[in-house]
């Protein structure tokens, strides 16, 4: 956010408010993998390092449709006629969090920080997860310190380039080899948070993991891995106002903006974050009050929690309150096309994965187990972002074990033993492999699965393991199929078409899917301004997902929050993660409810 000056819009607050600190307590159901921007690309971590590290750019919390603003930024970037040249300029007097890599002395965030940090993606020691944006949008000069680091040479953070260098204390300018219209959203997200050079070289990548040092509004004061994190507010977080604001048409945001305005944030003195991966411990400790929201509420409860999609009648006498809008998501299976069971390009394969798609039943996914929180995907291309067409229609959303049974039968996929299940064309055992975590909410689809493919007689397996473990398993190519989702995190479908460029397997493209036609066009588009032209790519684009099948779209969700009366100013977002400094804790009321 912009600080507004220290003036009279500035609104006197109580620091605890019932004699206490405030406290947010919720849970996630994922465990977290890590805290630096370079390393991790899992939403549940994003959504923590978020509120540790600044980018440069951030979204306006109350706003819809989305809308960029400026963050450690005093003004959105000047950006060239041609979409190549992005110039950011930063605000003077923002610290990082006190550290021993700063030897005692305040340390102020300049541009050489931003420099730094995007160079840190193009190490290969990292293994960044968001490398593909940057290669593909074509910084100057850092692939090639990238190529000569993968043969042998050491990494050469001081070599200067035309991508992405410092201008003077308080100004950095990225230079793309071809047009970028949307490269700013990068500058939004978080993977572009500020770290200081003197904290990376102290640590190794896997200290960096945990020991997270920014520039936003809380700090990590306790970890203990996959069970329970603590964050703490930064005391020496920048002066910061809440200043948001919502569209004329919005009552909701007109009313937290209303009661927000000008407080001094972050507004919340401690953080605590829990794993529970189990849906039933994880909803009762929200209703004995031991947590203050549930995010996303479980699926399997839904029908208690918001019959119809409003709220049940005993949760509203209690005063809890929903925030309930769709998702920026898809829910998929990924084939790996380089797997040579259930991969390749030729037409016997592409049946193959036609079939598994057209045999599971995507109606009985979102009835039985999201009960009704999803509409089925035609692509990957979801609400609130550019290029989704609500017209478009396709086989992706099909359920038809008829047309299933008839495309195996045609290319080979029988049962010649007798056994019930099919073989393939040359006769060695079809076995379709699934990875899978050990959860309620998994299990439930994994007996979906189960039902659709031997429904079409096909034996299908499921291999369970934690979601860390499958992500890093998947990104290796080690995996045949697996069922996850993929949120975007800036209101452009271009974040679903990536799932499909060749060059970024084991990255965004975790099908591993290498078609000539599709590279091209994504290529294309992403130099496009949005309009009429961009809109016809990525019909095709959507068009070739369906013919080839790397990826069984299923759903794109609508979220449902819940929160306690106390919890003052909480709104879901699509794309801001660094939600927490928004937030107010009412102990005062609280301790009504709870008395």
């Amino acid at each position: 956010m912009l600080a507004l000056p220290v003036a009279s819009t500035a609104v006197a607050q109580p620091a605890n408010g019932n004699g206490g600190p405030k406290v947010l307590r919720y849970a996630f159901r994922v465990a977290e993998t890590g805290f630096d921007p370079a390393q991790v690309g899992d939403l549940y971590s994003a959504n923590i390092i978020a509120n540790i590290f600044d980018p440069p750019l951030t979204y306006d919390f109350v706003a819809r449709p989305a809308k960029v603003v400026p963050n450690t930024a005093v003004a959105l970037p000047e950006i060239s006629g041609d979409f190549t040249e992005f110039t950011v300029r930063l605000r003077p007097g923002i610290y990082f969090q006190e550290h021993a890599a700063f030897k005692g002395q305040r340390r102020e965030l300049v541009a050489q920080d931003y420099v730094y940090s995007a160079k840190r993606h193009y190490n290969p020691k990292f293994k960044s997860p968001r490398i593909y944006l940057l290669e593909n949008a074509g910084l100057l000069g850092m692939s090639e310190i990238r190529a000569a680091t993968l043969k042998g040479a050491k990494f050469d953070y001081d070599r200067e380039v035309e991508g992405v260098r410092a201008l003077d204390r308080y100004t950095f300018r990225i230079k793309l080899a071809e047009p970028a219209p949307r490269f700013h959203f990068y500058l939004a997200d978080t993977w572009f948070g500020a770290v200081a050079r003197e904290v990376d070289e102290m640590y190794d990548d896997k200290q960096m993991l945990a020991n997270p040092v920014g520039t936003g509004p809380y700090r990590l004061t306790d970890w203990r891995r996959s069970s329970r994190m603590v964050f703490e507010k930064n005391p020496g977080y920048r002066e910061d106002f809440y200043q948001d604001q919502a569209t004329p048409d919005d009552p909701l945001g007109q009313q937290i903006a209303a009661r927000m305005k000008g407080r001094k944030l972050p507004i919340v003195d401690r953080i605590e974050i829990y794993i529970i991966e189990e849906n039933q411990p994880r909803w009762l400790a929200f209703l004995n009050a031991e947590h203050d929201l549930v995010e996303e509420i479980p699926y399997d409860l839904a029908n208690l929690i918001v019959p119809n999609g409003k709220l049940a009648p005993n949760l509203a006498k209690r005063g809890v309150r929903m925030d309930r809008d769709h998702r920026a998501s898809v829910d998929m299976a990924l084939f790996n096309m380089e797997h040579p069971l259930v991969g390749g390009y030729t037409p016997d394969k592409v049946a193959l994965r036609r079939a598994v798609g057209l045999a599971y039943s995507i109606d009985n996914e979102i009835r039985l187990v999201r009960k009704g929180q999803s509409i089925p995907a035609q692509s990957p291309v979801s609400p609130h972002t550019w290029g989704y067409d609500p017209t478009f229609k396709s086989e992706m959303s099909a359920y038809d074990p008829a047309h299933a049974k008839a495309l195996l039968d045609s290319f080979g996929y029988v049962d010649r033993d007798g056994d019930g299940w099919r073989e393939l064309p040359d006769g060695r055992p079809l076995t379709l492999e699934i990875a899978t975590q050990p959860d309620q909410q998994s299990r439930q689809l994994d007996e979906i699965w189960r039902k659709s493919m031997s429904a079409v007689n096909l034996n299908i397996q499921f291999q369970p393991a934690k979601w860390p473990e499958n992500l890093k398993n998947s990104r290796a190519g080690k995996l045949m199929m697996w069922r996850v989702g993929w949120v975007a995190a800036q209101p452009d479908g271009d974040t679903y078409l990536a799932l499909g460029y060749g060059p970024n397997k084991g990255q965004a493209n975790h099908a591993r899917f290498d078609l000539p036609a599709f590279n091209k066009i994504y290529a294309q588009q992403r130099m496009l301004p949005d309009g009429p032209k961009r809109e016809t790519l990525f019909l095709e684009a959507k068009k070739l997902f369906v013919a080839y099948m790397p990826y069984k779209f299923v759903g794109h969700r609508i979220e449902c929050a819940v929160f306690h009366p106390w919890v003052v100013g909480y709104r879901r977002q699509s794309f801001l993660r660094s939600l927490w400094k928004y937030v107010d804790i009412d102990n005062d009321a609280k301790g009504e409810r709870n008395a």
